[in-house]
């Protein structure tokens, strides 16, 4: 859609904003989603099923394509799923600059590559270009917010608003402060993610990783180890987990699964009995050295359960999966 007919759809429907407030942030109707890959991508398609207007920040031209076609994957799914009446890929905006990508946007979501540098340079740039009364959130799965603002001289309105990927169909939204961070900040980037139909979780204070992230790193690191010392293969650990402990995660949590499997004792059993088990061997705590016979082994691995299917294939058979199990759980659970 050209500028200028996107500019009267926008007025049309949409009064804009005279003052970006954070009193205001229930009125969010312009998100801009920065970074061309799939979770960039993956949070464009999600505010766009959720009626908003999205101007999207790509490094290079030569990513408009491969955006488009994540873009598209990702709509097929959330049409299956429901979107919302007012929801329209011509409410997107792609844009190569970056100044432009942030005129007259409400709220930014920022999923640059994970490099400190990169990021710090962006941020010292959202200050030249950007009302300083919007709020920033970075999906960084594992930077602290308050080493990214270091170059920034509006450190107190950038949060971490980490998603779980695909973003555009796992609610999950874990929000962490830095010492900077005005908290009206935190606590309206909060109810604007559930006004989108996430589910956020405010962090305590700052940690690498912060809790789902750390929680999948422990599976990914004895993972690691097994595939290393030859005591299982990547197809074999993908079957357990799917087979095994996957299903009953996505209506349980780890803490209440273990209190529910011991009983009327609950959790008192469990760690009563089995706390000990804790401290054995086949508990790996440090990541093993990634050689390149590991490598190998994890590249052939998902090689071979893959059978030569291309990367948007596979996203959408896992896409339609994850719906499905969403549904489910959904239409199953008693606070539904």
């Amino acid at each position: 859609m050209q500028l200028k007919a996107w500019r009267r759809l926008l007025k049309k429907e949409i009064q804009i904003l005279k003052e970006n407030s954070l009193e205001s942030i229930n009125k969010i109707s312009t998100v801009a989603s920065i970074g061309g890959g799939p979770i960039g991508a993956g949070w464009a398609a999600h505010f766009l099923a959720k009626g908003l207007y999205v101007k999207c920040y790509l490094h290079s031209e030569n990513e408009i394509d491969d955006y488009k076609s994540l873009i598209k994957t990702a709509w097929e799914t959330l049409e299956k799923l429901g979107i919302d009446k007012t929801a329209s890929l011509e409410k997107m905006q792609i844009f190569t600059n970056l100044k432009e990508s942030l005129t007259e946007v409400d709220f930014v979501q920022e999923s640059i590559p994970e490099i400190l540098n990169v990021k710090q340079d962006f941020y010292s740039q959202i200050d030249l270009f950007l009302n300083p009364s919007v709020i920033i959130a970075s999906s960084t799965s594992g930077l602290l917010i308050s080493d990214i603002v270091k170059n920034c001289n509006t450190k107190d309105r950038a949060i971490v608003g980490h998603p779980f990927n695909p973003p555009y169909l796992l609610p999950l939204v874990e929000v962490v402060a830095s010492e900077f961070t005005n908290k009206l900040c935190v606590d309206q980037a909060v109810s604007f993610y559930k006004a989108v139909g996430k589910v956020p979780i405010v962090l305590k204070k700052e940690i690498p990783g912060f809790i789902a992230t750390r929680l999948q790193e422990a599976l990914w690191r004895e993972a690691l180890h097994m595939v290393a010392n030859d005591e299982a293969t990547p197809e074999q650990i993908d079957l357990a987990l799917i087979n095994g402990p996957a299903p009953r995660m996505a209506y349980q949590g780890q803490c209440m699964a273990f209190h529910v499997a011991c009983g009327e004792g609950g959790m008192a059993t469990n760690l009563d009995q089995f706390g000990p088990a804790l401290q054995l061997p086949w508990t790996r705590l440090k990541a093993p050295e990634l050689t390149q016979e590991l490598r190998d082994k994890m590249v052939n691995g998902c090689k071979d359960m893959s059978k030569g299917k291309h990367f948007l294939e596979m996203a959408k058979d896992r896409d339609n999966a994850i719906a499905a199990i969403l549904s489910a759980v959904k239409n199953n659970h008693p606070n539904k």
